[in-house]
């Protein structure tokens, strides 16, 4: 009898004091990480610390993203489901409480004349009640449901923040893939202008003899095709614009435009720091790694159904035939007692349902590795666009200056009657191409920023405030 009491007292005081639940606790899963990033970069403070406002200085874009943020409907799904997951929280957590509730009621019956000692009797009973019930959490099966709980909900506040993050990503590159656009069509137009003149002029020349038909026809083939170029970019501009205006939660319509692309206001350099970093910035791999959490806590909670549980209630109220008795002393009744259920034979349920948690774990724990790797990858290959970028951008501005140089010197030799029209056009070919090419390179360096800011996890907490916090709670 004493061992049956200190047994209980032992139980009793191992879930009053929270003690160790079954099952595997988690750890963070060890994946390879690589020392230093292969491209060359500054391993210093990374530009993932800098909020998204101090990298993008264009206003326009800042009101954007901040648009973007407030009316995205993939912004308020994510939130909406960060509440969700706070609420379930809340009701898995107190399973872990005392539940007390209340029931009453009147009847009144009369019992069959042919059963019972005394048939036909007419009997009335008035009863208002409180019960108390508690299950013993010994073997931690709720304590690990709550974990798991807590961890879906860092978990779905993580791709929160990651949402986020594609909001404000896809609102820049869009953006500055607009104003490419802009420069590029302000070149075909240039580009038109300046070949409808030519036109002209070869034209005359041509009706005053000077000429030969041969470079009428030349002309004004070049001349189409800047007029091609010109409606093919406003038809890009407009599916652009239309695919912003969706981000930005409105109705397609025209974009703002603020400061043009301006090599000058790019970083000097971008470092992107240590890759250790990256396991707690980036949201997809917290997010990951909180789905692996909270997975291999519903192995221990599923493992705790396997042993007894231990459930107690305790009830009291007033019941009473006569209403006016209901309230005296004799009316009182009570009762406390316990139970204890277990499962005996149900034909390997109980295991096999273990043996599917732990592979769902194991899926959860190799998704976060899969996760891990693919983001170091991704930062790999921004680091590189970055760098291969401003090269690209460097030889192309020099290629630019050329073809000015040459277009001018080509158009005087022309005019003095040295070179035939055909090395004129070829060389204002070569510049209408270099001109584009340049602004598409310049976009590219701006568009690299963009996805190594992005593949760094940048931005993560977009207004500076606190994540929503779960219910402080022990295990």
């Amino acid at each position: 009898m004493r061992a049956a009491r200190s047994l209980a007292a032992g139980c009793l005081a191992t879930v009053l004091l929270g003690g160790c639940a079954i099952g595997p606790d988690f750890e963070r899963p060890a994946v390879p990480e690589p020392a230093a990033w292969t491209q060359p970069a500054d391993a210093g403070t990374s530009i993932a610390d800098l909020a998204w406002w101090q990298v993008y200085g264009d206003p326009v874009l800042q009101d954007l993203i901040h648009t973007a943020l407030a009316a995205n409907r993939d912004v308020a799904i994510a939130a909406a489901r960060v509440e969700e997951a706070a609420a379930v929280l809340g009701f898995v957590r107190s399973d872990q409480f005392p539940s007390l509730r209340y029931d009453g009621g009147a009847t009144r019956a009369q019992t069959s004349e042919q059963l019972g000692t005394f048939p036909g009797t007419l009997a009335t009973q008035y009863q208002l009640a409180a019960t108390l019930s508690w299950e013993l959490d010994i073997w931690g099966r709720l304590r690990r449901s709550t974990e798991a709980a807590r961890a879906e909900l860092l978990a779905t506040e993580a791709a929160r923040r990651g949402v986020t993050i594609t909001v404000v990503a896809g609102v820049a590159q869009l953006y500055f893939a607009l104003r490419d656009l802009d420069n590029r069509l302000a070149i075909a137009e240039r580009t038109l202008a300046g070949r409808q003149a030519s036109t002209l002029l070869i034209t005359t020349r041509f009706q005053g003899g000077v000429v030969s038909r041969l470079d009428v026809h030349q002309a004004e083939i070049e001349e189409a095709t800047a007029a091609a170029a010109v409606p093919q970019f406003r038809r890009e501009i407009v599916r652009l614009e239309t695919a912003l205006a969706v981000l930005l939660g409105q109705p397609p319509g025209p974009i703002p435009r603020g400061a043009p692309l301006d090599p000058a206001k790019l970083p000097a350099e971008v470092p992107p720091g240590l890759p250790v970093d990256l396991l707690a910035r980036r949201p997809d791999l917290v997010e990951a790694e909180e789905r692996a959490h909270a997975q291999l806590a519903r192995v221990g909670a599923a493992e705790a159904l396997r042993l007894p549980t231990l459930r107690l209630t305790a009830a009291g109220g007033q019941a009473s035939s006569d209403l006016d008795d209901f309230t005296s002393g004799s009316a009182n009744f009570w009762s406390i007692g316990g139970g204890i259920t277990g499962p005996i034979f149900e034909f390997g349920r109980n295991v096999r349902r273990v043996e599917a948690e732990k592979a769902r774990a194991e899926q959860a724990v190799l998704r976060y590795e899969g996760a891990v790797l693919n983001a170091f990858s991704e930062v790999e290959a921004a680091l590189a666009a970055v760098g291969t970028f401003a090269g690209e951008y460097e030889a192309r501005r020099r290629q630019v200056e050329a073809a000015v140089a040459a277009a001018r010197l080509s158009r005087a030799r022309y005019d003095g009657g040295v070179t035939s029209y055909l090395e004129v056009l070829d060389i204002e070919r070569s510049l209408f191409t270099a001109e584009l090419a340049a602004s598409q390179a310049l976009q590219g360096r701006y568009t690299a920023l963009v996805q190594l800011y992005r593949a760094l996890g940048g931005g993560w907490d977009p207004e500076g405030a606190a994540a929503p916090g779960a219910p402080a709670c022990s295990n």
